[in-house]
């Protein structure tokens, strides 16, 4: 996922990555992919997810997004994206109720994971995801 530039970066978002059904396919049920990096000394603000096209031919889609490859849900935890009627923000496991300081801080850097979990997910004929990220990074005052 490429950073975006500072004319981008001011809607909100640091890092944004879009997922089309092929994307997921190419992933697999179960599969995982590196969407951004943590950099050391930094933390991740808010996590959102929008669904941009409806999914067809599947409707079991889950995402996660993390950074433990065991269970990557520190972010976005088991998000039924059939089941959206509205984009989706900081529902993982290091979000808790109304949080509003930054999350996943790290000395070293920690990849961003990408899970997905829908064993249909091969016979997907449409849909798309954006995932938005707002990363911190202290370490480039070091």
């Amino acid at each position: 996922m490429p950073e975006l530039s500072n004319n981008e970066a001011g809607r909100g978002f640091t890092h944004v990555y879009t997922a089309t059904y092929e994307d997921l396919q190419t992933i697999g049920n179960g599969g995982q992919l590196t969407i951004a990096t943590i950099p050391a000394g930094g933390a991740v603000e808010m996590v959102g997810v929008y669904e941009s096209v409806a999914f067809a031919g599947t409707t079991s889609l889950v995402i996660d997004v993390g950074t433990s490859t065991g269970d990557p849900d520190e972010f976005i935890d088991a998000l039924d994206v059939d089941a959206m009627s509205a984009p989706v923000f900081n529902t993982g496991d290091a979000f808790t109720g109304n949080q509003s300081q930054p999350v996943g801080g790290t000395n070293t850097a920690a990849s961003v994971i990408l899970e997905v979990t829908d064993a249909a997910i091969a016979s997907a004929t449409a849909g798309e995801i954006v995932i938005g990220l707002r990363i911190v990074d202290l370490g480039q005052f070091a």
